[in-house]
Parts: C-alpha cells; sequence; structure tokens
C-alpha cells in the first residue's frame, strides 16, 4: 500500500477538563456542568445521559470557563448529544493561557484563539492549534441549546523521554528546573518554536537558549539542526537572520555549542560554506579601531530595546564571542587560514571597550565575551539590585557571568525569586518576559480576577508583548534548566561531543543535588552530596568513552 506525505513527528493525547472555573447564572446557568470532568471516550452515543446541557434563555447566553490543569498545545474536541431541532448550533470558543485572556479578548496573532465554531448534533468538532490552558465555550442564539458530552483538550507534542534530570534538597529548584524542560519539550513542534501560542516561529537568537536546554533534557535532537538549517537556507547572504544582525551570530554561537555538546562532524561539515561566509561578512562588520558596525536591526532583548548605549556595547562582546566560537568551527573543519582572520579580528575588537553603563545585558555579554572582569561587573552591576532590570531571555546570561564571577549563591537567589515568582502566580511554563514590579496587587493566571487585584496577564507587558498578547511559553525564558545542570551539578564537556568532561559541582547552600546529563555515548549520572566538614562528596558515573580530567 503507498502511503502519501510525510509522517507528523508529533503524538496525540487527549485530556480532560480538571475544574470549571466560571460559569453563568440563571436563567441560562449550564446544567450537569461537572461531567465535562469525567473521562470520556471521545464518542457520541445515542441516548446518553447526564450530559451538560448548555441553553441560553431569557437573553442571557449559556458560557461556561474549563481548566486543562496546564498549559498544553493543540485544540480542543467537543462531543455533543441532541442539538435544538437537531440542527447546527454554534459556539464562542475562546482559548486562553490564563484564565483572564479566555475571558477576556483573545489575540489572535500567530494562531486563531477565538473562534466561531459550528457543532453538528450528535457529532464531534475539533478545533484550535494554539498554546492554551483554559477554554471558554459560550452558546450563541436566541433560545439555542446544546448536549455536550465531553470537551477533550488535544495535546499535540513530541512524546520524548527526559534523559536528562535534576533534583536537589531545593524542591522549588527542582521544580523550575522541570518546568523548564517542560516549557522547551512544548515548543519542540514542526521546528523550535520560540512560543506555542504567538512567536510559532524559529528566532534564531531565541534558539540559544531553547538549544542549551534541549541538550540538557533530550540530547542531540534532531530538531536543533533542522532548526538552524531552516533559517540558514531561508537567509541569502549578506542578510541577517530574521533580519537582525545579532540573531546571526547567535547562529555560529550555537553550532560552537551543538558541536560541542553532540561532536557531530557530518552536520558541521555540512555548514562550511555558509559558515565562511558568514564570518567573511562579520568581520566585515568590525572597523580597523576594533568598534562593531552591524547594521540590520540592532536587538539584543525587548528590556534593552532604546539603550543605544547597551546595545553597542552588547552586539560588540557577541562579534567577539563569535570570533572565538569561528575560530573553533574553522579550526575544527581544517580551514586554518579563516581560523586565523577570525582570531585577528578578535585581538582588534578586544582593543576597543565601549562604555557600557549598567545594562545588565550589555555588563553579562562583555564578561563571557572576556571584555570584562567578571569579579568586578558582578559587584558594580549584576548583584546590585539583584532582582530588577531582567529578562526571561537574557537573564540566562546574567546568570552566566555571575556564575564566571564565583557568585553561585546569588544565581540560584534569582533563580528562586524570579523564576519562583511565575510559578507562584500559576506559572506551568515560564513567560516571553516577567518583571517582579508586576506582581504587587495582581492575581495568578489561574483564576479570575478578583475586584480591586490586577490581572498579571492582561494588565501587564511591554514593546511586543502588552496584555493579552504576552505569550506564557515562550522556550527563551527556560534558561535555569540548563544553567542548574552545568553549575550546580558542574558538568560540561571539554572536548566535543563529551570526549573529555569536567565535572565540578556548586552547591552554593545545597545539602546536595544529583542528576544527569545526556551524552552521545550515554548518560553521566552525577550525585554531590555536602559532607560535615562542608567539602563536597561526589559519586560519578561516566559511560563508556567519556573521560574525566
Amino acid at each position: 500500500m503507498n502511503v502519501w506525505g510525510k509522517p507528523d513527528p508529533r503524538q496525540r493525547r487527549y485530556l480532560s477538563p480538571v475544574g470549571i472555573i466560571w460559569q453563568s447564572g440563571e436563567p441560562s446557568a449550564p446544567r450537569n456542568s461537572e461531567s465535562l470532568l469525567r473521562d470520556d471516550p471521545g464518542q457520541a452515543v445515542l441516548g446518553a445521559e447526564d450530559l451538560c446541557t448548555l441553553a441560553n434563555q431569557g437573553g442571557k447566553s449559556a458560557d461556561l470557563l474549563l481548566d486543562f490543569g496546564r498549559e498544553i498545545h493543540g485544540g480542543v474536541q467537543i462531543i455533543t448529544g441532541n442539538t435544538l431541532d437537531n440542527k447546527p448550533v454554534t459556539v464562542h470558543v475562546r482559548f486562553g493561557e490564563s484564565a483572564g485572556e479566555a475571558m477576556g479578548a483573545p489575540d489572535n496573532d500567530h494562531a486563531m484563539h477565538d473562534l466561531m465554531v459550528p457543532l453538528s448534533w450528535l457529532g464531534c468538532a475539533e478545533v484550535g492549534n494554539t498554546g492554551f490552558r483554559f477554554v471558554r465555550i459560550e452558546v450563541v442564539g436566541e433560545n439555542a441549546w446544546v448536549e455536550i458530552k465531553a470537551v477533550r483538550a488535544v495535546l499535540l507534542w513530541r512524546d520524548l523521554e527526559y534523559q536528562g534530570d535534576f533534583e536537589c534538597n531545593d524542591e522549588l529548584l527542582n521544580r523550575i528546573w522541570r518546568t523548564g524542560a517542560y516549557t522547551v519539550h512544548l515548543c519542540m513542534q514542526d521546528f523550535l518554536w520560540d512560543g506555542i501560542k504567538r512567536d510559532r516561529l524559529v528566532w534564531i537568537g531565541d534558539m540559544h537558549p531553547e538549544a542549551s536546554v534541549v541538550a540538557t533534557v533530550f540530547g542531540g535532537h534532531p530538531i536543533v539542526p533542522a532548526s538552524l538549517d531552516l533559517i540558514r537556507d531561508a537567509t541569502k547572504l549578506p542578510g541577517w537572520m530574521n533580519g537582525i544582525s545579532s540573531y546571526s551570530i547567535w547562529w555560529v554561537l550555537i553550532q560552537d555549542f551543538w558541536y560541542a555538546r553532540n561532536g557531530d562532524m557530518e552536520y558541521l561539515r555540512r555548514q562550511r560554506s555558509y559558515l565562511l561566509g558568514l564570518m567573511d561578512l562579520l568581520r566585515s562588520r568590525v572597523g580597523e579601531d576594533g568598534r562593531e558596525a552591524l547594521d540590520g536591526m540592532r536587538f539584543l532583548d525587548w528590556p534593552s530595546w532604546g539603550n543605544e548605549a547597551a546595545i553597542h556595547a552588547g552586539l560588540h562582546a557577541l562579534l567577539a564571542m563569535a570570533m572565538d566560537a569561528g575560530a573553533r568551527l574553522c579550526d575544527y573543519l581544517g580551514e586554518n587560514a579563516a581560523a586565523g582572520q577570525c582570531l585577528e579580528t578578535r585581538k582588534r575588537i578586544g582593543r576597543y571597550v565601549p562604555a557600557v553603563g549598567n545594562s545588565k545585558q550589555a555588563n553579562a555579554l562583555a564578561v563571557l565575551a572576556g571584555l570584562a572582569d567578571a569579579t568586578e561587573v558582578n559587584r558594580r552591576v549584576l548583584a546590585v539590585d539583584p532582582y530588577s532590570r531582567l529578562s526571561t531571555f537574557y537573564g540566562y546570561y546574567v546568570l552566566e557571568a555571575r556564575a564566571a564571577a564565583g557568585d553561585y549563591a546569588g544565581c540560584l537567589a534569582v533563580i528562586r525569586k524570579y523564576w519562583g515568582a511565575m510559578l507562584d502566580l500559576g506559572a506551568t511554563t515560564f513567560w516571553e518576559d516577567f518583571n517582579l514590579d508586576w506582581t504587587p496587587g495582581a492575581a495568578g493566571i489561574d483564576r479570575l480576577v478578583p475586584e480591586g487585584m490586577k490581572d498579571i496577564h492582561g494588565d501587564f507587558g511591554d514593546h511586543c508583548y502588552r496584555g493579552f498578547r504576552h505569550s506564557l511559553c515562550h522556550g527563551w525564558s527556560a534558561g535555569p534548566t540548563a544553567w542548574l545542570s552545568e553549575h550546580v551539578l558542574g558538568i560540561r564537556p571539554v572536548q566535543p561531543g563529551f570526549a573529555e568532561v569536567r565535572v565540578e559541582p556548586n552547591l552554593a547552600g545545597l545539602e546536595w543535588a544529583c542528576g544527569a546529563v545526556p551524552t552521545p555515548h550515554g548518560l553521566l549520572r552525577v550525585r554531590h552530596v555536602r559532607t560535615a566538614t562542608g567539602g563536597v562528596d561526589s559519586t560519578i558515573d561516566l559511560p563508556h568513552g567519556v573521560r574525566r580530567i
């Protein structure tokens, strides 16, 4: 038998709602709505009893809001019984990442979240392809009514084993690690998306934290190279990936990271031509005095938008990092002349040090590029008012820079307070952005906003993510998952593909931590326990083919 087309790498799972957040009152109150909380086989049945009935009466619409318990990607099935005169009835379906979004006016950008759906008598309608947790269903039409046998969420995802893991004596850190892993897992759809509700695109810069989490949790999953290649092939030089010069730099940095983790020379060789051309282009944007002169959209992250000094300093640092990474990649490929040109340009960049100011983003990049002293920058900028002027994207690089200064306790404090606050507000995935200044007097996303309180979703946000347009499942926000495995467990490759590895734990006040990181040779497992004398007793299980140095 011939089979046409390509298989979908994703699988479907059906989920029943776990709660009813709200429903309309008399005279149009839903009848037997609790029946929607039971598991259902998803098949309409003649003569079925105890169905939920939504009937419009007295000019009022029958309406209810369902909670599926956690953020998911996919749509919803509505299985019906009887309808008025056995004819189709229309319902208004609204998806929300928060209860407030589903009760308000959801944003129809990248995916439809606000739809009119016809339902047939004794039928099944499936609608939606987005990120959501809540679904609101409202009957449309005077005196219209419908019996609903079931409402099932259709989870569409890649059914993957979590190979990597992390656990310590602080359950909040464990939850944060798992939430970051789940956030990126949901974003692993056709390609590695940035968000599942909005920004269902491959943004190369945003992919760097995501690729770090993929490597930490799922190993060398092919979705990362497929996504890198997608944008490479869509971007003809001298164009910039996604129209953003720094994102072409991030493509180089991800290639360097991915080869370090997986050692896939066959894949790297396929990048040779584009890589050499891109490095030529990047070198052409460095002046004789070492200053960067990148064109295109000049972007680091949204909270630094408009801070021209910070953007200049950050792009300067990223170019330095790109030259280091490009030199390594060219060296691996045997392109000695190109590697030498990268190193010469890197030296020229290092002779110019732009003013950075107090931007945490730009200062963190300067540290990671080796253009600034980590201890001094941490003391002067990063550890000052440590929970402000962060972003869920570049917060990862702030953590990396503070780790370079040895301030692991400060990093864990930021992870607990900043990322932990999203969990306190009902998050089951991490958000596009977050600011602790939003939290006073704000209600969580998992309930309707009480009188006198603010809606943490609808009332806040900035730049392109104001109000309900704000994505509450954004892969770039998951950096702490990768950070905890690399710095607390202390696992990092020294030679490509984990041929050699360094294990240097940093418990920073924790009593113990254990976990695993996938390598091309198998799982590398560790357990670290603080001793009575303040040292650390480590048990390390290396897979065959990995040497510890």
